[in-house]
């Protein structure tokens, strides 16, 4: 299970909204980089994949690969828009250390 919150509901609406293409979801991804060796990335799709995991959280669809999938199960995303920094924040409880800022971690 995946959670955001209603500000990243919002943003990833918004985002929606703005695309010049069609969107069939929200990908989520990890990939080896950031500050504590594994990172979060995002990014509109126009399809899905054949062995996507597909979920809906509060009317956005998700698509997860497998292979990421259980490193993000349980996983909570915001969206936060201070002065300091706006962007998407991860709170993984699979995490051994994350960043300060969310947006990488460690397994």
């Amino acid at each position: 299970m995946i959670t955001m919150t209603p500000a990243a509901v919002k943003a990833v609406q918004r985002f929606i909204r703005g695309s010049e293409t069609p969107v069939a979801g929200l990908r989520l991804v990890i990939s080896g980089g950031g500050c504590s060796g594994l990172q979060y990335g995002m990014k509109l799709e126009e399809g899905k994949a054949e062995d996507d995991w597909e979920l809906e959280v509060d009317g956005v669809k998700l698509l997860v690969d497998p292979m990421t999938f259980p490193m993000i199960d349980n996983v909570t995303i915001d969206f936060i828009d201070s002065l300091t920094h706006t962007g998407f924040k991860f709170d993984n409880p699979n995490a051994s250390a994350q960043c300060s800022c969310g947006s990488s971690f460690k397994l």
